[in-house]
């Protein structure tokens, strides 16, 4: 089994435990309307909350990509981040903070004026700047499946294999980024982005098969519609579903859990690292 590690902010951080990532919304419209922070002291609160409950990373999205979200500018997106962005720098930091955008401009702004150490990108470079942004930056870098575009990703879900086509997909996306100089990349399968309810569990039983690329594998799933959907329920009503979903991503492969629920996420990974422990 190879050593999976990742540079943050200069320090070499081990994933021999997996990591948890705190989900915090500076957005209007997230799918999950408990996770919308918008006061300064909302914010500070969220940002105390997935710290105390041990959380490693918080990872900051100022633009919702749900399908029916409402497109904003990049100069919108920032003027939600910033105030975030400045209180974490202000008050916390040595934080880990991810930013989850799909602009790199916005990534830009935020490494170099505000520190923040992980690029998020949903769209897989859709930005044709994204991919020179972070090697230039020297950043770890969050490379999601997608098909299409947040807007229009759920109108692409007729695959005639699509574990064969999202891995071809992260082989030729690690080609280009590698050969760009970007050293350190985490993937994320895209659970819930271009992909039906069914296949998103497929996708999940399929999670093994990621070890092939040798590379931190991040898994969100949190409270997303492959739960409530599947169960006939609300986002509000799926943390015990969302917590059992985490046990089986961390059993067969996940190195980072990016989460609304930092306690229960820190407990199941405390427990499946317990159980791995002889």
């Amino acid at each position: 089994m190879s050593f999976k590690s990742l540079n943050i902010k200069g320090r070499l951080r081990p994933l021999h435990e997996p990591l948890v990532m705190g989900i915090l919304n500076v957005t209007p419209d997230s799918f999950y309307e408990k996770s919308r922070k918008q006061t300064e002291q909302e914010i500070d609160d969220r940002i105390a909350t997935i710290l105390e409950e041990g959380g490693e990373i918080v990872d900051l999205g100022g633009c919702s990509t749900r399908p029916d979200a409402a497109e904003i500018s990049a100069e919108e997106e920032m003027r939600r981040l910033v105030p975030a962005l400045q209180l974490l720098q202000a008050h916390y930091p040595d934080v880990a903070v991810s930013l989850d955008t799909f602009r790199a401009d916005v990534a830009q702004r935020a490494v170099e004026e505000y520190g923040v150490a992980i690029i998020n990108d949903i769209s897989g470079g859709m930005d044709e700047r994204m991919f020179e942004t972070v090697a230039q930056l020297q950043t770890p870098y969050v490379l999601m499946h997608i098909r299409g575009t947040y807007r229009t990703m759920q109108q692409h879900t007729d695959y005639s294999d699509m574990m064969e086509e999202i891995m071809l997909y992260f082989a030729e996306k690690l080609r280009v980024l590698r050969l760009m100089g970007v050293n350190d990349i985490i993937l994320d399968p895209g659970f819930g982005f271009s992909k039906t309810v069914d296949q998103n569990y497929e996708l999940m039983r399929s999670l093994p098969e990621f070890a092939l690329f040798e590379l931190p594998l991040l898994v969100g799933v949190s409270r997303k519609s492959m739960i409530y959907k599947f169960l006939d329920s609300t986002p509000d009503e799926t943390l015990n579903a969302t917590t059992a979903l985490h046990a089986y991503a961390l059993l067969n492969g996940a190195d980072i859990l990016r989460v609304h629920d930092v306690r229960a996420a820190v407990e199941v990974v405390k427990i499946i690292n317990k159980l791995k422990t002889k």
